[in-house]
């Protein structure tokens, strides 16, 4: 049994238990071959629940702080965290955006799922914030489709993104796959990469009923 299995043996049917997670559209994830997830991010529990309510295993980025703590709390969270999927890369250093597009279209050519929040980091306030571009350079590299799917109640169970998630319910919601292969070998022009980039925004936005802000989330917190 892979560690991935294990973990959702052993911890999936008390997660559920805590945050009941009503999955809708899980069918539009394709059975096999590569996908990119792509969906809002409220909390830091998204990154819990996500892999949990899907059949196949969803790798993802994540900060390396997540797996270089100290202690046993550290080698827990590291465990738990590279088990599910979790690739860590240091997103702040000169080259983190590069390693992260670079992990994601390996993932991709590997035949497997990539999860990414377009965002870029949680958002401040509950709405949903201008998309960065990597989405697109990965869909249009790769020819991976695109499904998106919204995170609803997360935030509600851990407000902030901080402390111990208090138990609720929360909805995860997949819609309908998107695929981008009229713009192959566009992945290097801005326009398209925006275009592509909103496209995928919108349907978030759609499937979570969030509004939107025309703006980076970085810039937001900045700002605040």
């Amino acid at each position: 049994m892979s560690r991935f299995a294990l973990i959702k043996a052993v911890l999936g049917p008390i997660m559920r238990l805590m945050f009941r997670p009503q999955v809708e559209g899980a069918e539009h994830i394709p059975a096999d071959g590569p996908v990119i997830l792509a969906g809002n991010h409220l909390t830091f529990i998204d990154s819990i629940v996500l892999p949990l309510v899907t059949k196949r295993q969803v790798v993802f980025i994540g900060k390396d702080e997540y797996v270089t703590g100290k202690g046993l709390k550290g080698r827990l969270m590291a465990w738990f965290f590279t088990g599910v999927g979790m690739i860590p890369v240091d997103r702040d250093g000169a080259n983190g955006g590069v390693a992260a597009l670079m992990t994601g279209r390996r993932v991709l050519e590997e035949g497997r799922i990539f999860g990414i929040y377009p965002e870029g980091t949680r958002s401040p306030d509950g709405r949903l914030y201008r998309g960065r571009t990597g989405i697109a350079r990965l869909t249009l590299m790769t020819g991976a489709p695109v499904v998106p799917f919204a995170m609803i109640g997360t935030d509600k169970l851990q407000p902030g993104g901080r402390g111990i998630p208090r138990p609720g319910k929360v909805t995860v919601r997949f819609g309908e796959a998107l695929e981008f292969s009229r713009y192959e070998g566009m992945d290097r022009d801005r326009y398209v990469l925006r275009a592509v980039t909103d496209s995928v925004m919108a349907e978030v936005m759609r499937l979570s009923g969030q509004e939107y802000v025309d703006m980076y989330a970085t810039k937001a917190k900045k700002a605040a």
